[in-house]
């Protein structure tokens, strides 16, 4: 299987190849420019993979949520090079590529993932290890910070007991550090934080594989961004005051 994935919704602007199994990797955090730095990095991982997009079984693609420009651009990047080699696309979640970043560093079997939306809210999620690969068990969401919760599944008292075994739930994403009040609700049942993280091609690539398995892949113009707000230019109403 030959996966290319892109992921631009971060400052972490990254191109990864999967190819057989092997990961062929670039990234870099920036906080402008990754337009001019995205097409670079999929040259370089398609040249040192010795292929050509034709060759490839289908391109992968952080589709959010995260930053708008940053989404928008992996999308259109996705569609252009999906056309222009006849290829299916594979929509994944920033959010789950966050999480699938988490389990591999971290002997975790639950986390909550948050980013920080701005306009002092944020994109959540919980995930799941099932076997090699994060899997979601609530929608993925756009909240205040305290309206973060635990899915009903996972049992409040079972995971504070599981988090002071140290097997609990973690929490990942700069989130975390833009809003203490997060880390402070969720204290009791995190066995561990990580705020450094961000997602990244890598993780997409390998989300992939199962779509693929599966079917579940689209055509070029089914390459499309989801940013989980639509009003981008202010706050709602009852917290623009505060």
């Amino acid at each position: 299987m030959k996966i290319l994935a892109l992921d631009t919704a971060t400052e972490n602007c990254s191109a990864a190849l999967l190819l057989d199994g092997r990961i062929l990797a670039r990234e870099r955090r920036l906080e402008h420019g990754h337009a001019a730095q995205l097409l670079p990095f999929i040259d370089e991982v398609l040249a040192e993979g010795g292929i050509g997009l034709h060759a490839l079984s289908a391109i992968a693609f952080g589709r959010g949520p995260g930053a708008f420009t940053g989404v928008r651009l992996a999308a259109s990047v996705t569609q252009g090079l999906a056309f222009g080699a006849g290829l299916p696309v594979i929509p994944v979640s920033d959010l789950q590529a966050l999480a699938q970043r988490l389990f591999a560093d971290a002997d975790a079997a639950r986390v909550v993932v948050c980013t920080d939306a701005r306009m002092r809210q944020v994109y959540w999620g919980c995930f799941e290890r099932r076997g090699r690969l994060a899997v979601p068990v609530c929608d993925e969401q756009l909240s205040f910070p305290d309206a973060v919760a635990l899915p009903a599944a996972w049992d409040g008292s079972a995971c504070a007991q599981a988090a002071a075994a140290g097997e609990g739930v973690w929490g990942v994403g700069p989130g975390f550090a833009a809003y203490p009040q997060l880390r402070a609700a969720l204290h009791a049942v995190l066995s561990g934080l990580r705020t450094d993280l961000l997602p990244r091609a890598a993780e997409i690539a390998l989300l992939a594989v199962p779509e693929i398995e599966a079917g579940r892949v689209f055509p070029p113009e089914q390459a499309l961004p989801i940013y989980l707000r639509d009003d981008v230019v202010q706050a709602p109403l009852s917290q623009s005051l505060k």
